[in-house]
Protein backbone atom coordinates (compact mmCIF):
# COMPACT_ATOMS: atom_id res chain seq x y z
CA UNK A 1 0.00 0.00 0.00
CA UNK A 2 1.26 3.64 -0.65
CA UNK A 3 1.50 6.15 0.99
CA UNK A 4 -1.49 8.02 -0.70
CA UNK A 5 -3.56 5.28 0.21
CA UNK A 6 -2.61 5.17 3.89
CA UNK A 7 -2.84 8.82 4.59
CA UNK A 8 -6.63 8.40 3.09
CA UNK A 9 -6.97 5.29 5.19
CA UNK A 10 -5.87 7.54 8.40
CA UNK A 11 -7.41 10.98 7.09
CA UNK A 12 -9.79 11.43 9.69
CA UNK A 13 -6.94 10.50 12.43
CA UNK A 14 -4.58 12.14 10.87
CA UNK A 15 -6.49 15.92 10.84
CA UNK A 16 -7.22 15.20 14.37
CA UNK A 17 -3.68 15.15 14.97
CA UNK A 18 -2.46 17.61 12.52
CA UNK A 19 -5.30 20.39 14.46
CA UNK A 20 -3.98 19.42 18.01
CA UNK A 21 -0.27 20.50 16.08
CA UNK A 22 -1.80 23.69 15.23
CA UNK A 23 -3.57 24.63 18.26
CA UNK A 24 -0.16 23.93 20.23
CA UNK A 25 0.50 27.29 18.67
CA UNK A 26 -1.51 29.04 20.27
CA UNK A 27 -0.77 29.74 24.54
CA UNK A 28 -2.12 27.15 27.12
CA UNK A 29 -4.73 28.37 28.39
CA UNK A 30 -6.07 29.23 24.72
CA UNK A 31 -5.14 25.16 24.14
CA UNK A 32 -7.11 24.10 26.87
CA UNK A 33 -10.67 25.85 26.61
CA UNK A 34 -10.65 25.30 22.17
CA UNK A 35 -9.04 21.63 22.40
CA UNK A 36 -11.94 20.67 24.91
CA UNK A 37 -14.80 22.56 23.28
CA UNK A 38 -15.88 21.42 19.59
CA UNK A 39 -18.73 23.82 19.14
CA UNK A 40 -19.07 25.65 15.77
CA UNK A 41 -20.22 29.10 17.72
CA UNK A 42 -19.06 29.32 21.04
CA UNK A 43 -15.40 28.04 19.31
CA UNK A 44 -15.34 29.34 16.00
CA UNK A 45 -11.85 29.28 15.62
CA UNK A 46 -10.90 26.01 17.25
CA UNK A 47 -13.79 24.69 14.87
CA UNK A 48 -11.80 26.41 11.80
CA UNK A 49 -8.91 24.42 12.79
CA UNK A 50 -10.13 21.24 12.53
CA UNK A 51 -12.22 21.70 9.64
CA UNK A 52 -9.50 22.91 7.52
CA UNK A 53 -7.33 19.80 8.87
CA UNK A 54 -9.76 17.69 7.63
CA UNK A 55 -10.73 19.47 4.11
CA UNK A 56 -6.87 19.41 3.40
CA UNK A 57 -5.83 16.15 3.63
CA UNK A 58 -7.96 14.48 1.01
CA UNK A 59 -7.22 17.46 -1.30
CA UNK A 60 -3.28 17.29 -0.71
CA UNK A 61 -3.73 13.29 -1.62
CA UNK A 62 -5.82 14.14 -5.00
CA UNK A 63 -3.76 17.05 -5.97
CA UNK A 64 -6.06 18.57 -8.76
CA UNK A 65 -7.76 21.34 -8.01
CA UNK A 66 -5.56 24.31 -6.55
CA UNK A 67 -9.02 26.28 -6.11
CA UNK A 68 -10.24 23.88 -3.56
CA UNK A 69 -7.31 24.21 -2.03
CA UNK A 70 -7.38 27.72 -1.90
CA UNK A 71 -11.13 27.89 -0.52
CA UNK A 72 -9.87 25.48 1.86
CA UNK A 73 -7.36 26.99 3.34
CA UNK A 74 -8.82 30.54 3.28
CA UNK A 75 -10.71 30.48 6.07
CA UNK A 76 -7.39 29.73 8.56
CA UNK A 77 -5.25 32.12 7.00
CA UNK A 78 -7.26 34.69 7.11
CA UNK A 79 -8.21 33.70 10.96
CA UNK A 80 -4.36 33.84 11.56
CA UNK A 81 -3.73 37.07 9.80
CA UNK A 82 -5.69 38.73 12.16
CA UNK A 83 -4.16 37.19 15.37
CA UNK A 84 -0.89 38.35 16.96
CA UNK A 85 1.65 36.27 14.90
CA UNK A 86 4.75 36.90 12.84
CA UNK A 87 3.95 35.87 9.34
CA UNK A 88 6.80 32.77 10.06
CA UNK A 89 4.32 31.75 13.17
CA UNK A 90 0.93 32.47 11.33
CA UNK A 91 1.57 29.72 8.71
CA UNK A 92 3.83 27.55 10.42
CA UNK A 93 0.69 25.19 10.63
CA UNK A 94 1.23 24.22 6.67
CA UNK A 95 4.73 23.14 7.58
CA UNK A 96 3.58 20.99 10.61
CA UNK A 97 1.70 18.83 8.65
CA UNK A 98 4.77 17.94 7.33
CA UNK A 99 6.04 17.23 10.70
CA UNK A 100 2.69 14.94 11.31
CA UNK A 101 3.78 12.88 8.04
CA UNK A 102 6.86 12.20 9.17
CA UNK A 103 6.14 11.04 12.77
CA UNK A 104 3.64 8.88 10.95
CA UNK A 105 5.29 7.28 8.44
CA UNK A 106 9.11 8.21 8.01
CA UNK A 107 10.24 4.85 9.84
CA UNK A 108 7.96 2.24 7.89
CA UNK A 109 8.95 3.80 4.79
CA UNK A 110 12.35 4.52 5.54
CA UNK A 111 12.33 0.41 5.92
CA UNK A 112 10.44 -0.06 3.06
CA UNK A 113 12.79 2.32 1.13
CA UNK A 114 10.19 4.05 -0.18
CA UNK A 115 11.18 7.20 1.05
CA UNK A 116 10.96 9.12 -2.07
CA UNK A 117 7.36 9.08 -1.87
CA UNK A 118 7.34 10.88 1.34
CA UNK A 119 9.63 13.49 -0.47
CA UNK A 120 7.26 13.49 -3.19
CA UNK A 121 4.08 13.94 -1.02
CA UNK A 122 6.41 16.79 1.17
CA UNK A 123 6.54 18.65 -2.30
CA UNK A 124 3.01 19.05 -1.83
CA UNK A 125 2.85 20.41 1.41
CA UNK A 126 5.52 22.72 0.17
CA UNK A 127 3.17 23.88 -2.48
CA UNK A 128 0.37 24.16 -0.36
CA UNK A 129 2.54 26.39 1.76
CA UNK A 130 2.75 29.09 -1.41
CA UNK A 131 -0.45 28.90 -1.66
CA UNK A 132 -1.57 29.84 1.92
CA UNK A 133 1.58 32.58 1.82
CA UNK A 134 -0.43 33.81 -1.32
CA UNK A 135 -3.64 34.40 0.97
CA UNK A 136 -1.87 35.25 4.38
CA UNK A 137 -0.34 38.65 2.17
CA UNK A 138 -3.97 39.19 0.35
CA UNK A 139 -5.37 38.68 3.66
CA UNK A 140 -3.34 41.12 6.06
CA UNK A 141 -3.48 43.71 2.77
CA UNK A 142 -7.34 44.02 3.04
CA UNK A 143 -6.98 44.31 6.99
CA UNK A 144 -4.26 46.91 6.30
CA UNK A 145 -7.18 48.64 3.77
CA UNK A 146 -9.92 48.86 5.95
CA UNK A 147 -7.91 50.01 8.26
CA UNK A 148 -6.92 52.84 6.49
CA UNK A 149 -10.56 53.27 5.59
CA UNK A 150 -11.44 53.16 9.17
CA UNK A 151 -8.61 56.11 10.15
CA UNK A 152 -10.16 58.32 7.59
CA UNK A 153 -13.74 57.74 8.09
CA UNK A 154 -12.58 59.00 11.71
CA UNK A 155 -10.86 61.78 10.19
CA UNK A 156 -13.71 62.52 8.05
CA UNK A 157 -16.27 62.66 11.50
CA UNK A 158 -13.47 64.93 13.37
CA UNK A 159 -13.64 67.57 10.91
CA UNK A 160 -17.29 67.36 10.32
CA UNK A 161 -17.70 68.28 14.23
CA UNK A 162 -15.26 70.44 13.93
CA UNK A 163 -17.08 72.43 11.54
CA UNK A 164 -20.16 72.33 13.02
CA UNK A 165 -18.94 73.66 16.45
CA UNK A 166 -17.93 76.68 14.26
CA UNK A 167 -20.72 76.97 12.42
CA UNK A 168 -22.22 77.33 16.03
CA UNK A 169 -19.81 79.55 17.39
CA UNK A 170 -20.19 81.70 14.12
CA UNK A 171 -23.80 82.11 14.42
CA UNK A 172 -23.74 83.00 18.24
CA UNK A 173 -21.48 86.06 17.46
CA UNK A 174 -23.92 86.74 14.67
CA UNK A 175 -26.31 87.11 17.24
Amino acid sequence: MGLEQKITQRSEELAEKWASFILGTYPPETQAVWKANREIFSNPVGHAIRTTASELIPLLVAWNDAEAVAAALTKLVKIRAVQDFAPSQALSFVFLFKKLLRQEFMKELAAQGALEELLAFETRVDNLAVIAFDLYVSARDQVQRMRVEEVKRAHTNIVRRANLMRSDVTAQKAE
